[in-house]
């Protein structure tokens, strides 16, 4: 019995070292897994710290962008507010053109409210009081911003920029013809090329016809730096298919014109077309020489010829007898 006593306690105690042994090395594993464990987590904080520090700084750099674009703005706003507005007279009396605003002591160049004697309802006008002052702007291409390939009701009634400046608009012909049924007015075209030279146009008696005459197209003599595109008084055989003068006004869904074909749809604008045209300033905004199938870019066929499209147009009338008030 004493030797089984002592084999039975050598086992015991084998048994336990045995597991003592195991059980340390499972609690230095656990330790080791927990350590490692706490590293990651460690390691997941730092980096989502990073990741934080990373997206604080983009918006700090997003709300500074933000607040620098809306100063900006500010400033353009503030800058353009006087020339981007109808200016207000604060006064009862109305004005049939911007001749009358001119001389009332108006100086300043902008949008003003006009009435025309017969027309049903005052409108808004851009008024170029430079020049000699008292122009009232019909129709104005400046950056090919406003798409003037459309039909006859928005030529009807005018369409485009009337806010800005340098806004591209036309009129109306309703109102073409409200104005100039006034008195004897002057036409004068301002052009402009991309290399920065300059010509004009001016016609006496520009006028306008009714909706029953398609708002037949109506000009005097011309005197200018840019050549006679309009009338073509100089060439009888261009005159014949070139001349726009007595020309019935033309779009797309509207063919008044004497070609067998249709100017306005070849040419994609609305205009005074005859077989089709020597000036074209409806026409489609090209930066300069251009290639199409026909000669649609915004052209006066006398300075650039039919192939060059123009950067900028003013059409403007104004009185034939203006004597400008200077007081």
């Amino acid at each position: 019995m004493g030797k089984m006593a002592k084999m039975f306690s050598f086992i015991l105690v084998t048994t336990t070292l045995v597991i003592n042994r195991e059980s340390w090395e499972i609690m230095r594993w656990a330790a080791n897994r927990d350590i490692k464990a706490l590293e990651n987590c460690f390691q997941e904080q730092a980096r989502l710290r990073a990741q934080v520090r990373l997206l604080e700084t983009r918006v700090k750099q997003q709300q500074v962008k933000i607040t620098q674009l809306l100063h900006e703005k500010e400033i353009q706003f503030l800058e353009n507010e006087e020339e981007s507005s109808v200016i207000d007279l604060g006064s009862k009396r109305q004005y049939a053109d911007c001749s009358e605003i001119f001389n009332d002591g108006h100086k300043h160049s902008g949008f003003y409210k006009i009435i025309p004697l017969e027309s049903p309802a005052e409108f808004s006008v851009y008024c170029d009081m430079s020049d000699g002052g008292g122009w009232t702007v019909i129709q104005r291409r400046s950056d090919g911003s406003e798409n003037f390939s459309r039909g006859w009701e928005d030529y009807e009634n005018g369409f485009g920029n009337f806010v800005q400046k340098n806004g591209e608009y036309w009129l109306g012909n309703k109102n073409l013809h409200v104005l100039t049924m006034q008195g004897d007015y002057t036409l004068k075209i301002d052009l402009e090329d991309f290399e920065k030279n300059s010509r004009y146009a001016q016609y006496k008696n520009f006028k306008v016809g009714d909706e029953k005459d398609s708002y037949e197209l109506n000009i005097g003599e011309y005197s200018g730096t840019a050549g006679d595109a309009l009338a073509v008084n100089f060439h009888p055989e261009t005159q014949w298919w070139g001349s726009h003068q007595s020309m019935k006004f033309s779009t797309w869904d509207r063919d008044n014109d004497n070609y067998e074909g249709n100017c306005a749809e070849e040419d994609q604008s609305g205009w005074w077309f005859n077989r089709c045209h020597s000036a074209n300033l409806n026409g489609l905004y090209y930066p300069g020489p251009y290639r199409a199938e026909t000669d649609n870019g915004v052209v006066w066929h006398t300075w650039h010829g039919w192939w060059y499209s123009l950067k900028s147009v003013v059409m403007k009338i104004r009185p034939n007898d203006f004597i400008p008030n200077i007081v």
